[in-house]
């Protein structure tokens, strides 16, 4: 299997096959996960503009030869859909009801936010247009082989963060399991509750995710670095106290 230079793309190495890049803007993760035979990426940034970046990075880090079969969205939120469409001929996969947020005025409502936030309106614009709505979604767990003992499950873990959340662990013969938390947790700032947020449910969300990732895994949020069980067990204490739920 092809070894990753991550460092020269300007993405960290979690692990030999995984690998994320933070954003600008809005510090937002991106995760790659390179199999043997297929590749995996995990939320694609807040434009079409970003998404064709993420794009040309993931040929330069996978090789000439081989691109990005699979994309998951661990919510939907425009920082982390609006780049999908710069990526054609991949498998979608995102939380089982996301495509009802998506549908009707969803998208309109997506380009109000990104809008709100300082996305620029004709970016948003064009994002909003042709927002791919995920063809896979997941409703209790799925596994991804890609090749090479790389293999990864998808899990609906939510609602949390917001009603369709999920997270994407990762599992590989070399390295630590890998846990993608998508706005479950994160740590360059508070968890952030919008209006489509379940505080009462979310603590219960990372008691799922803990249980899947385990107290050795290394978490990636959202927002932030990567960080480890202990971490995710205090955010969950945070929001425990603030819904009043134990």
């Amino acid at each position: 299997m092809r070894v990753i230079d991550w460092t020269a793309s300007g993405w960290e190495e979690l692990a030999p096959h995984v690998g994320r890049i933070r954003l600008p803007g809005w510090d937002c993760t991106t995760g790659l996960v390179a199999g043997e035979d297929a590749a995996l990426l995990i939320d694609t940034g807040s434009s079409l503009r970003e998404g064709a970046r993420l794009r040309a990075d993931t040929r330069r880090l996978l090789g000439p030869d081989r691109r990005v079969t699979h994309i998951a969205l661990t919510h939907p939120h425009f920082d982390h859909v609006f780049g999908t469409a710069a990526f054609a001929g991949v498998e979608v996969y995102g939380a089982a009801g996301i495509d009802t947020v998506f549908a009707g005025g969803g998208a309109d409502a997506l380009r109000a936010d990104a809008v709100r936030h300082g996305l620029d309106p004709d970016l948003a614009g064009e994002a909003a247009d042709l927002l791919v709505t995920p063809g896979h979604r997941v409703c209790g767990e799925r596994t991804l082989d890609l090749g090479g003992g790389v293999r990864v499950l998808l899990a609906n873990v939510g609602p949390g963060h917001t009603g369709h959340d999920l997270a994407v662990l990762v599992s590989a013969p070399s390295g630590p399991e890998i846990a993608f938390c998508g706005d479950l947790v994160e740590e360059s700032g508070e968890p952030q509750a919008g209006p489509d947020a379940a505080p009462q449910r979310w603590p219960a969300a990372l008691d799922r995710l803990l249980a899947l990732g385990g107290e050795d895994a290394r978490y990636v949020p959202g927002h932030g670095s990567a960080v480890n069980a202990a971490f995710v067990h205090e955010q969950r204490a945070t929001l425990a106290g603030r819904s009043g739920v134990s």
